[in-house]
């Protein structure tokens, strides 16, 4: 039989299926996110935990849940220059064995000490993957699907969070110490399959190529979105791209956090804010304490768990229709219509409670699951899509991680005062969080450009800040020969497969050349 007149480079999974099985198997990464999220919110109610930690206070149990935000706080600072030099992949990796271990250390926990330690080196793994997860998923996906892929991510989030509230569920029908250290211990299983499965997936196409592993980079474009054929054009069209994009961003300089500030304080400014005002907007409110809101509107014990499973549910179930229509109907339409619907819930949620009247408990289930379903569609995703794709390649995983640390700032702020709050001022304390989402969509209305469809390359030109423009026409029509050059070198005359991704290659010593020139013509 004759060979087919194109090279493929890989075998089983290429195309939409790789790409998606890939999108799904890293949302592993977030949904250990979203499960560390839920399992202290049912651990905390449960009759023999606290009698093991011996009656916490309020301010006791907000330390002990809130603690895990200051280890993903300084994680996520760090990750963002660690990802720039290991790449996405093996942060991963790194991330999740990180998780596992200060899952361990909860699981076994002996006290007050060892359960808050647990929960900050727990802090430090969900920091980087928090962190890092986005930034791969937006490298790996096409324009036109970056959106639904990201917020399929999202939904791994939430799936975890639902998962572990119904093992908080089961877990209070056990009449020992298990109830809670069986919902920590499933924790170190799932983050133990995502270190494993960190090992087979591919690294991303462009940090490949930023990091001149030019041959498998164009590999992995290939299967990604060519089916293997590496002489496909549109493969060869996307390689171009992003390979020109990072020898514009050489050309520009250093990529410091000082010189990402000068030169994209917009972008940062606005991948921030979204991070922030996702903590402000309530979320968390719910999340980490939905048995207590439970509890405070009238449901009891295995009742208040009961319904917090009940409301998950319903919160995944929100999360899927952004697949759709976050590449449709666009980032800004989604957040702003989320922001005001949000409001109005946390709105009935806190009038509800100062009636307080018999059927009080079932109008704050009804307005909490409403809320919980306005923010899984909105607030809940596009902010972790949003950051990610608004950076430039020379400082994504930095700009994501300033983004991240706002998010766990914010997390740990909202986490450490809402048991506080809600014995301070009671209803009041949704009021304010109502507030927080009219900012909120005030600030998308005035700040947020639309991102839909837009490739990650020409993100420069939607923000007018430094990119492309910003270079001698010279340089740019030079770099664009050179790329492709670059790309009929990469695609005809070197086979991926047996290209090292350690060692220099041809193509690498090829595109030396111009920066050099370039360097030369800049200095004159």
């Amino acid at each position: 039989m004759n060979e087919p007149a194109y090279r493929k480079t890989r075998r089983g999974l290429t195309g939409k299926p790789l790409l998606y099985f890939t999108s799904i198997f890293v949302s592993l990464g977030v949904f250990l996110f979203g499960y560390d999220q839920g399992v202290m919110s049912g651990i905390i109610t449960g009759p023999y935990f606290i009698e093991y930690f011996h009656n916490p206070t309020r301010a006791q149990l907000g330390t002990m849940v809130a603690i895990l935000e200051i280890g993903a706080l300084i994680s996520s600072l760090m990750v963002g220059r660690i990802g720039d030099i290991i790449g996405r992949r093996k942060t991963i990796f790194y991330g999740s064995i990180i998780f596992v271990i200060g899952g361990g250390f909860q699981t076994f926990s002996v006290g007050m000490n060892s359960m808050i330690t647990g929960r900050i080196i727990s802090g430090f793994g969900v920091g980087m993957l928090s962190t890092i997860v986005p930034v791969y998923q937006s490298e790996i996906s096409p324009a036109d699907h970056r959106g639904s892929l990201a917020c399929i991510e999202f939904t791994g989030n939430i799936i975890g969070y639902s998962g572990s509230v119904w093992v908080d569920y089961i877990g209070s029908f056990i009449e020992s110490d298990m109830s809670w250290r069986l919902p920590l211990f499933i924790q170190c299983v799932m983050g133990s399959l995502l270190c494993l499965g960190s090992l087979i997936i591919s690294e991303t196409p462009r940090w490949l190529l930023d990091n001149d592993h030019d041959a498998e980079g164009m590999t992995v474009i290939a299967n990604l979105h060519a089916g293997g054929n590496v002489d496909d054009p549109r493969a060869k069209q996307e390689f171009n791209e992003i390979k020109e994009n990072v020898l514009v961003m050489r050309a520009e300089g250093e990529r410091t956090y000082s010189e990402m500030w000068r030169k994209y304080k917009k972008r940062v400014l606005i991948a921030m804010s979204s991070q922030a005002f996702a903590q402000l907007n309530g979320i968390n409110v719910i999340s980490y304490y939905a048995p207590l809101v439970f509890e405070q509107a009238g449901w009891v014990g295995r009742d208040a768990i009961l319904m917090t499973g009940l409301n998950s549910l319903v919160y995944v179930a929100s999360t899927i229709p952004p697949w759709f229509l976050v590449d449709h109907w666009g980032r800004r339409v989604i957040l702003l219509s989320g922001a005001l619907s949000m409001a109005v819930s946390l709105s009935l949620i806190s009038y509800s409670i100062y009636l307080d009247v018999p059927a009080t408990p079932d109008m704050v289930v009804l307005f909490v699951i409403a809320y919980n379903a306005f923010f899984g569609y909105s607030w809940g995703p596009i902010p972790w899509l949003y950051p990610p794709e608004i950076m430039p390649l020379s400082v994504r995983a930095k700009g994501a991680s300033l983004s991240t640390a706002a998010n766990w700032a914010f997390n740990w702020v909202v986490g450490e005062m809402t048991p506080i709050l809600q014995e301070a001022i009671e209803w009041r304390l949704y009021l304010l969080h109502a507030f927080f989402c009219l900012m909120s969509f005030v600030l998308v209305y005035f700040t947020y450009p639309e991102t839909k469809g837009v490739p990650l390359e020409e993100m420069d030109r939607l923000f007018g800040d430094a990119g492309v423009a910003s270079l001698p026409q010279d340089d740019i029509d030079e770099i664009e020969s050179q790329t492709g050059s670059l790309s009929r070198t990469v695609t005809r005359d070197i086979d991926p497969l047996s290209v090292s991704s350690t060692r220099p290659s041809e193509e690498q010593t090829f595109i030396e050349r111009p920066l050099k020139h370039m360097d030369r013509s800049h200095e004159d």
